[in-house]
């Protein structure tokens, strides 16, 4: 019942994608919106901090961030 129910909901978008015509155009908008937000505004503006650490410098390190950033609130 699942997978006959799986397959009908995927023809149902597949016939629906196909007939698009002003669909397609906007697909490839988000498509890019997304690429920008997750993948080039990461490399520049979320650096990764713990990249070459090991298990427990990293617990160490997340430990102190989170200190210094509540004893700054306060």
């Amino acid at each position: 019942m699942a997978v006959n129910q799986l397959i009908r909901i995927w023809r149902f978008y597949k016939e629906g994608f196909c007939s698009m015509t002003w669909g397609r155009a906007l697909w490839v908008i988000i498509l890019l919106k997304l690429f920008v937000i997750f993948f080039i505004l990461k490399l520049f503006f979320f650096p990764d901090f713990l990249k070459g650490r090991n298990e427990e410098e990293k617990g160490i390190y997340v430990g102190t961030e989170l200190i210094e950033r509540v004893s700054i609130d306060n």
